[in-house]
């Protein structure tokens, strides 16, 4: 294989991306893929430095625009350090979350509009997924999952906040059809895991 695949897992908070990430990393690896994980925001030192201000409880101050530009700013990082390289080399990257993110976080939650996409344009360089997972769940049961956890300035936005994400992933769906594809997380995580195989299958066949 001399050129890799960049997959993406995208959902709203508490949908399981990261049980299904490591099982879909398993399953990979005993196909005799190389498979590198990695994140969003982080995945590299500079990277999970901008993660640490971005979710930080604290900085309530934080403007939108700001918060934008702060996601850009990491993702530029790790796409140039990490997925690229990766990508070449012939990996398989499995990323939870990319560009889609903010599309529909700060796009759609933020209401901010096209102006992410532009941003991220500079961005991203060219690197866009091959595969986009996305995980559907009700925002409701997804916070419901994680009430437990501490969460991070992005989790404790808004019920109205979180309502806006999901119905932004539900239209990033419909209007790239061709690379995201959509999973019903309300399932068992068996179930979920054998439907993303699947489809995943029919990328790297």
């Amino acid at each position: 294989m001399s050129k890799g695949y960049f997959i993406t897992f995208e959902g709203g908070d508490g949908s399981g991306k990261s049980t299904q990430i490591k099982r879909l990393q398993e399953s990979l690896e005993k196909k005799g893929y190389r498979v590198l994980l990695t994140r969003e925001p982080g995945g590299t030192q500079i990277s999970e430095k901008i993660r640490e201000i971005i979710l930080d409880s604290g900085n309530t101050e934080m403007s939108d625009m700001t918060e934008t530009l702060l996601y850009a700013a990491a993702r530029a990082q790790v796409v140039q350090q990490v997925i690229k390289p990766a990508v070449e080399r012939g990996d398989i990257v499995i990323c939870d979350r990319f560009v889609d993110s903010s599309m529909a976080y700060q796009a759609y939650g933020r209401g901010l509009g096209d102006a992410v996409w532009d941003i991220n344009q500079y961005a991203v360089d060219g690197c866009l997924p091959d595969l986009t997972i996305l995980l559907r769940l009700d925002p409701q049961k997804g916070m419901d999952r994680i009430k437990d956890r501490e969460q991070d300035r992005i989790e404790l936005s808004s019920s109205e906040f979180h309502r806006k994400v999901y119905e932004g992933y539900l239209a990033l769906e419909e209007r790239f059809p061709e690379r995201i594809k959509g999973v019903d997380a309300s399932q068992g995580i068996e179930e979920i895991a054998a439907q993303i195989d699947a489809i995943v299958g029919e990328l790297i066949r």
